[in-house]
């Protein structure tokens, strides 16, 4: 494996995998044909009961830059990420799913404008992410916008405001917000706020972008569209687990969210959210009065703001 320089250091693209046979190698050979000329693979198998592992390790025969690490006991995605953070030697991370696909210039282009912004703004803490699409079942593509990919850049306490109840400052532009798939920054910039937090089986990117928001981060996007992900559908996606981990990451963020009052607000929204994907519209509306009646003007807008966007893209996924 080729040694760190100034100007191509290492850069590990980290791939946890869970039960992906299906698609894994897809996603390997993507991060395997980087441009980038100094890269490791590093993917972390998530106990699965299928032959996922297998096939990474046949590849990792064959590629001395792919390596393969594999739970004993299935962990989730938290402690997944989290383990592929202990072990990636790059200087930087870059996250791609197990079932998404990415162009060969997407570490190149995001390790320049990460390099490029500090270089312009001094900023110590960068987090970027890549534009891409989402290709549903029924043929259905989503362009997927980064947070940052125009101006102006978001940064500092006011992403965890969006992150947490969409609190949202006039003229940053959001995007698609913080996925994991899409992240890629320095491996100190992501351990010095603790990394991936490993109790957390949905929403840790979430988790992620409101400890580097609260200490201070920058997030930068790539207007260019470098990766597809492929919609998928399992257990861990469930409203149920959704709903769970998102008020799990309220209740974490607690103390920031009273001091912004904005504690009760955060932790219903997601249960509004929830209900309207159950289609129990009885219980929707006693949670949307609720909400009315704490926040009349934030919740309205809210609603205004992503209810029709939201309804429009559910028409389209199940046309």
């Amino acid at each position: 494996m080729p040694a760190h320089t100034e100007s191509q250091p290492l850069i590990t693209v980290g791939i946890c995998c869970y039960n992906a046979a299906d698609t894994v190698e897809r996603a390997i050979g993507s991060a395997l044909a980087q441009t980038w000329p100094n890269l490791e693979v590093l993917v972390v198998d998530d106990a699965s009961t299928d032959d996922s592992a297998d096939r990474v390790a046949v590849l990792a025969e064959r590629h001395a830059n792919l390596r393969l690490i594999r739970h004993a006991a299935n962990q989730g995605p938290g402690q997944a990420r989290q383990t592929l953070l202990d072990n990636a030697a790059g200087a930087f991370v870059a996250l791609f799913d197990d079932d998404d696909e990415s162009a060969p210039e997407r570490i190149a282009v995001q390790h320049g404008r990460i390099v490029a912004y500090e270089r312009e703004t001094g900023a110590e803490l960068v987090a970027c992410y890549a534009s891409g699409e989402r290709l549903y079942d029924n043929g259905y593509c989503k362009p997927v916008d980064a947070i940052g990919s125009r101006p102006q850049v978001p940064h500092g306490p006011a992403v965890a405001d969006y992150v947490l109840f969409y609190g949202k400052r006039p003229g940053w532009f959001y995007g698609a917000g913080t996925p994991a798939c899409a992240l890629m920054a320095r491996r100190s910039t992501l351990l010095a706020v603790g990394g991936f937090d490993g109790s957390l089986r949905r929403a840790e990117d979430l988790d992620l972008a409101v400890r580097l928001a609260l200490a201070g981060a920058h997030f930068v996007g790539c207007p260019e569209r470098l990766y597809r992900q492929h919609a998928t559908q399992a257990p861990d996606k469930s409203p149920e687990m959704n709903l769970r981990a998102e008020q799990q990451i309220v209740d974490k963020h607690a103390d920031y969210l009273r001091s912004v009052s904005r504690y009760g607000y955060a932790r219903n929204w997601p249960r509004l959210r929830y209900h309207h994907f159950r289609r129990e519209y009885g219980r929707f509306m006693v949670t949307l009065l609720g909400l009315l009646c704490r926040a009349p003007v934030k919740t309205l807008s809210h609603l205004l703001h992503t209810g029709p966007r939201r309804l429009r893209h559910e028409r389209r996924i199940s046309g």
